[in-house]
């Protein structure tokens, strides 16, 4: 009889080694190693390879017929974006985030509103009950959907048999085991097995399988890297859970863009898309306040109007503070040393502090214009216009630097109702601004776009 081979694998990043060791060589972690099997014998493996290779012939790439993938909706706009236009049958989905961010809702959303379509929900962290007060805070309990509580593979296939669904949700493949692998249940061979098995079934049976995952505290899928290789589209759901707003993004699509993202609105009925983002994020005031500015950013492929605050005032502890929430704080510093070096702006004995408001984090250099004004308007207590916008990059030297795709930043900018925005001078290439329905201000250096400003 062959030997159990078993090997020992850390349960934060999935490093495999042949021995035990206390600390984690990929991810600095101590005492994660398990000891998993990684290779149980089973008779008959030859005859069942023998038999697969018997069903597959190699064909020429020009004898392969090319047909479109038959997507179907799933009611849900933001997430048929994220996956380039629907669901794609047979496609193995997974979908990652933060505890409590909103996965396990967006799924049985998802669930219950898919339309023509017989849905099995299988939860492994949930009761029925639990589920059930869901659904009817949802305000959704009339559908053709069927709850599973179940975590043992083998009987979950034996309902699917009975069910016959059209579309599998999974909550969560942590909590998955599989008979064949004998460790516990989020093990990394637990959730490389189980994953192996739903992908057989989803490809072979083209039913497509929604997979949601734990994450681990350095915000990655927890598991094997094997898991992001084998499914076809990798989701993340990122958020704040001191705001409302939810941001899924694509990592991996196999059917679609990478570039696309999702933006929804956590509220008590659950998530409601936002298909307008710009109007949301930017505050609506009765008079102008100095320290805010507003900036095109491009967020996956869709252009945002955002936000920026700024307050600058004396340091009251000797040592000035710099803070910053939603913005790189060592650009932020950056920019600072810009303004004092090549503006002659003194604000190395004063506190900094930026926010980008709706909680969104924006890692955009588009956005640098519209920050050193929000700081200088506030240093100088003199406020920018609520009609103009901003969208260039700030270089070392002080000139305004191009940014890619400005057209759909001017172009946002001016269905928001803005009537000046200031962008680099060599934006301008192969910009008609005549046809423009908005003021451009083509500035190469930041004093250029403080003497328009503050004169």
């Amino acid at each position: 009889m062959a030997k159990v081979k078993t090997a020992f694998f850390c349960q934060e990043c999935g490093a495999q080694s042949a021995k035990w060791i206390g600390k984690c060589p990929s991810c600095g972690e101590w005492n994660t190693y398990v000891e998993e099997v990684i290779e149980k014998p089973t008779p008959g493996n030859s005859l069942r390879a023998s038999q697969k290779l018997a069903t597959s012939r190699p064909r020429l790439i020009a004898d392969i017929e090319a047909r479109e993938e038959q997507r179907f909706t799933s009611a849900n706009k933001e997430l048929d974006r994220v996956l380039g236009g629907g669901i794609v049958p047979g496609a193995l989905i997974l979908v990652g985030g933060e505890p409590g961010i909103g996965k396990s809702t967006l799924m049985l959303q998802v669930a219950l509103n898919i339309p023509n379509k017989k849905v099995l929900y299988i939860s492994g962290e949930e009761s029925d009950l639990q589920i059930k007060m869901r659904a009817q805070r949802l305000g959704l309990t009339d559908s053709n959907c069927y709850i599973l509580t179940e975590t043992n593979t083998e009987t979950i296939f034996h309902h699917i048999n009975d069910v016959n669904p059209d579309l599998l949700v999974i909550d969560s493949v942590q909590t998955l085991t599989t008979p064949s692998i004998e460790s516990s249940a989020g093990s990394i061979s637990q959730i490389r097995e189980c994953s192996s098995e739903f992908q057989k079934f989803s490809k072979e049976n083209g039913i497509p399988v929604f997979l949601i995952g734990h994450i681990t505290k350095e915000g990655s899928l927890a598991g094997p890297k094997l898991l992001e290789h084998m499914v076809d589209t990798v989701l993340q759901f990122e958020g704040d859970h001191n705001h409302m707003y939810r941001i899924l993004r694509s990592q991996k699509n196999r059917f679609g863009s990478t570039s696309e993202l999702g933006i929804f609105e956590m509220r008590n009925d659950g998530l409601r898309e936002v298909s307008n983002p710009s109007e949301i994020l930017l505050t609506h005031r009765d008079e102008p306040m100095s320290g805010i500015t507003v900036s095109a950013t491009i967020e996956g492929m869709r252009p945002i109007m955002i936000e920026t605050q700024a307050l600058i005032s004396t340091a009251a502890y000797g040592t000035p503070q710099r803070s910053s929430t939603g913005f790189d704080v060592r650009r932020l510093n950056m920019l600072l040393a810009v303004l004092e070096k090549r503006c002659g702006f003194r604000l190395s004995i004063k506190d900094v502090f930026l926010n980008i408001t709706g909680g969104l984090r924006v890692d955009d250099p588009a956005i640098d214009l519209g920050v050193i004004c929000a700081i200088l308007s506030s240093s100088e207590d003199v406020a920018v216009s609520d009609k103009a916008c901003f969208a260039a990059e700030v270089g070392l030297t002080g000139e305004i630097r191009p940014v890619n795709r400005i057209e759909q930043r001017i172009a946002e900018a001016q269905k928001l109702g803005f009537e000046e925005i200031f962008i680099s001078r060599y934006s301008l290439k192969g910009i008609d601004v005549k046809s423009l329905g908005i003021k451009i201000h083509s500035v190469a250096k930041v004093e250029e776009v403080f003497s328009i400003l503050f004169g």
